[in-house]
């Protein structure tokens, strides 16, 4: 910056500039929350149709967010360019001073132009008048005044360049629509990308060279920073693609580890989550640069890169690890995948994966024991675990599918590859289970996000997010697009044998059976797929999965035959058919046909799953009853359950005893709170018996099919006494006496439907 431009500035303009944007701040807080408050909100409550059940929803959504995030960036535009404007007069007040205070030393300063000036004297000490005292100066106050205006200076012009550096950062992180990055100031956003600038300069070190000092440095900023946007892009853009790839590879590498102090393999395992979620976060910028990044990367993906480390992994073996962590954008995504799964199909051969070998010893993942990281499948899949909108589109149906998925040409050829074509091999580190297949495990978690619009691992309990009680269903039609054809799937006559193959999935298939607990009772309500009751089983959001009367049978059938997958589906089905008690209070003829068809249509699926279950063990243990009895005390431990479990918002979060917080299950219900039957269950505290056997799973109770099938109406039973205790005008009603009877009966239908419709327990 020249001298004269800051000791003569003119901030009119500016201040002009920065009343303009807080006018603008104001007026898109009023449009924000207008179209939060009217827009959004009159769409979410209307009764959409056809296209605008997907189309102009999803528009009026993004629509409204657009505005939310042009406010932000609007603010903090203002607070940048007001925070600049500050620091500038600033330094405008210390450069006047500082020349002031050298004028009476008998020194002053002249600008001769880009960003040079020199330090004269005032008056020649010769042509001083007589009488006249000059003031005396030393060549070190010269010299002093020479620094304090060149510091000035250099001071003003970074506020002014890095201002201008985050403004375009900011605004190119969207090239449609708005950012929502939001700083406080303009020392705050530029510190973020002085930052990313720093530690980028690490990553282009050599990853041999790098001292435990630096990569500490380098995790120590990122875990900082790696979710801010301008620091994201900014630190990525300043490393080729391939460089990255370079680094992570050469850190990483056990067999770099030799020598190396103990500290670096933790420090490595830190880079592996910090610089994946920083690389997530950067691919969420439009600028160009980005995009180009992004293209290189997933150019990169086939060719090895050339280097020492890991074995010589590919783009793929490397960036699918690095991609387990974080929010990407969802084009890249589904970019990277699509490439990845056109190469992994061209060497998709038995006892010849390319991945999972003798000779690969590239160990690239440090997060768990049963996955080293040597397929960037697996890595992928679990990127698309806790990316549920890049998850859904990659697993999106067919163009052209009917009402519900009924064929094969509507399944979308991912899901059908991986689920049905792709080898999956198991990938243990020596402390690891040889006999747990982390891909497949990791296959189940894409398919919850995609299905359910929640990241597999969301944990509603503590609140963080992106899921916590009150933020309601996420469920869309293209979601439920995803969900029919995984029915369809598994509900086929290949289901009972895919899911013992893929017994890793039972868990992940059980969550997503429970998301859709209330399309599949309404698929089970009426006559066939006729005269479907939408009285008890209303749409929870626009275009509901639509499983077809069989095809909700065929796959409670098949979800019934596993321990897990049975217990989480149960679960969700009795919260659910309480919810519905709660909701239809017998008020009115309406409410008491729906608490009636309720409780009907959940002891049908009760009873589908039940006798599944039942079979299994039986078909499992043939030769040991004590075994299936052991195998059907431990289906029952789902009645734990009740306890922690969180509603809110139109959802209940339902923890899995003795699992973690990726296990919890999130089922609809139909009221937004609890009722007094759903509070009856949570409240219900575990017995001793119960927490025994979980502590020593060699006390577990021991159960004949009678008495397994016994508690299932014994279930059903409590709940229609809670219902009848909260409506006791409901036993007077003579035509109502024969609610025992319909409830036992669709419970015996259930089960006896099993014997002619479903899927046949699956033999070895």
């Amino acid at each position: 910056m020249d001298l004269d431009s800051l000791r003569f500035a003119n901030f009119s303009d500016l201040d002009a500039a920065i009343t303009d944007w807080g006018q603008m701040v104001a007026k898109l807080k009023i449009l924000q929350d207008d179209a939060k408050d009217n827009l959004k909100a009159k769409s979410d409550k209307a009764n959409w149709a056809g296209d605008n059940a997907t189309v102009t929803r999803a528009f009026v959504d993004k629509t409204a967010g657009e505005f939310a995030d042009a406010h932000t960036q609007a603010e903090t535009i203002k607070k940048i360019v007001t925070d600049t404007r500050g620091e500038l007069v600033g330094y405008r007040k210390q450069l006047n001073a500082a020349i002031d205070r050298g004028q009476k030393k008998n020194l002053t300063v002249r600008d001769t132009g880009e960003g040079s000036f020199t330090v004269t004297m005032n008056i020649h000490p010769d042509r001083a008048a007589k009488g006249t005292t000059v003031p005396e100066h030393t060549q070190q106050d010269v010299d002093a005044f020479r620094d304090e205006i060149q510091n000035i200076l250099k001071q003003a012009t970074e506020s002014d360049t890095s201002a201008a550096k985050v403004l375009t950062l900011l605004v190119d992180q969207a090239k449609y629509g708005f950012s929502d990055a939001s700083y406080a100031d303009r020392d705050s956003a530029a510190k973020a990308v002085a930052e990313a600038e720093k530690v980028a300069r690490i990553l282009k070190k050599n990853p041999h060279d790098v001292t435990l000092t630096e990569l500490n440095t380098l995790n120590t900023t990122l875990a900082s920073y790696k979710n801010d946007p301008l620091f994201a892009e900014r630190f990525a853009t300043q490393v080729e693609p391939k460089k990255v790839l370079e680094f992570y590879a050469g850190v990483a590498d056990p067999y770099q580890g030799m020598g190396r102090d103990p500290k670096f393999g933790e420090q490595a395992k830190q880079l592996q989550k910090n610089l994946g979620i920083t690389l997530g976060t950067a691919t969420l910028s439009d600028s160009d640069k980005m995009q180009a990044w992004e293209e290189k990367m997933v150019k990169l993906g086939p060719d090895r890169l050339g280097i020492d480390d890991a074995n010589d992994p590919t783009g793929f073996g490397v960036m699918s690890n690095l991609m387990r962590f974080g929010d990407y954008d969802d084009q890249f995504l589904n970019s990277y995948g699509d490439k990845l799964i056109a190469y992994d199909k061209e060497r998709n051969v038995e006892d010849m994966s390319p991945w999972i070998n003798n000779w690969n010893h590239g160990d690239l993942n440090f997060w768990d024991k049963n996955d080293r990281g040597r397929d960037p499948m697996t890595g992928f899949m679990q990127a698309l675990g806790h990316n549920p909108d890049a998850s859904t589109q990659f697993f999106a149906q067919p163009e052209g599918a009917g009402e519900s998925v009924d064929k094969d040409g509507e399944v979308n050829e991912h899901l059908k590859y991986l689920t049905q074509d792709r080898i999956w091999l198991a990938d243990p580190t020596l402390d690891g289970d040889d006999k747990f297949n982390a891909g497949k495990d990791a296959l189940g978690h894409a398919l919850e996000s995609a299905t359910t619009g929640y990241a597999y691992d969301s944990d509603p309990m503590t609140g963080k997010d992106p899921l916590h009680p009150g933020s309601g269903d996420h469920r869309t039609a293209a979601t439920a697009g995803v969900m029919e054809q995984v029915a369809y799937l598994y509900g086929s006559e290949k289901g009972p044998e895919m899911l013992h193959k893929q017994s890793e999935l039972a868990d992940s298939l059980g969550k997503m059976g429970a998301a859709y607990i209330d399309d599949i009772d309404y698929s089970l309500s009426g006559i066939g797929d006729h005269a479907k009751d939408d009285g008890a089983f209303p749409a929870k959001y626009d275009g509901r999965a639509n499983f077809g009367n069989s095809g909700a049978i065929n796959f409670l059938s098949v979800l019934g035959q596993n321990e897990t997958s049975h217990g989480v589906v149960s679960a969700a089905q009795h919260i659910y058919t309480l919810s519905a008690l709660d909701a239809f209070p017998a008020t009115s003829e309406g409410n008491i046909d729906s608490a009636h068809d309720a409780l009907t249509t959940g002891a049908e699926a009760r009873g589908i799953l039940d006798h599944a279950r039942v079979q299994q063990a039986e078909t499992d243990y043939e030769k040991n009853s004590e075994d299936a009895n052991k195998s059907l005390g431990r289906s029952g431990d789902w009645i734990a359950l009740g306890a922690g479990v969180v509603v809110g918002g139109g959802i209940a979060a339902i923890p899995v005893p003795g699992t973690s917080a990726a296990a919890l299950v999130i089922a609809p219900v139909v009221v937004d709170a609890a009722g007094e039957a759903l509070n009856t269950f949570i409240g219900h505290q575990v017995d001793k018996g119960i927490e025994d056997a979980e502590e020593d799973p060699t006390k577990q109770a021991q159960v004949t099919s009678e008495k397994f099938y016994d508690e299932g109406f014994d279930q059903l039973g409590r709940a229609y006494d809670t219902y009848l205790n909260e409506n006791p005008e409901l036993g007077d009603t003579g035509d109502r006496n024969n609610w025992t009877q319909d409830i036992k009966d669709s419970y015996d239908l259930g089960s006896g439907q099993n014997d002619y419709r479903g899927r046949a327990p699956h033999e070895d």
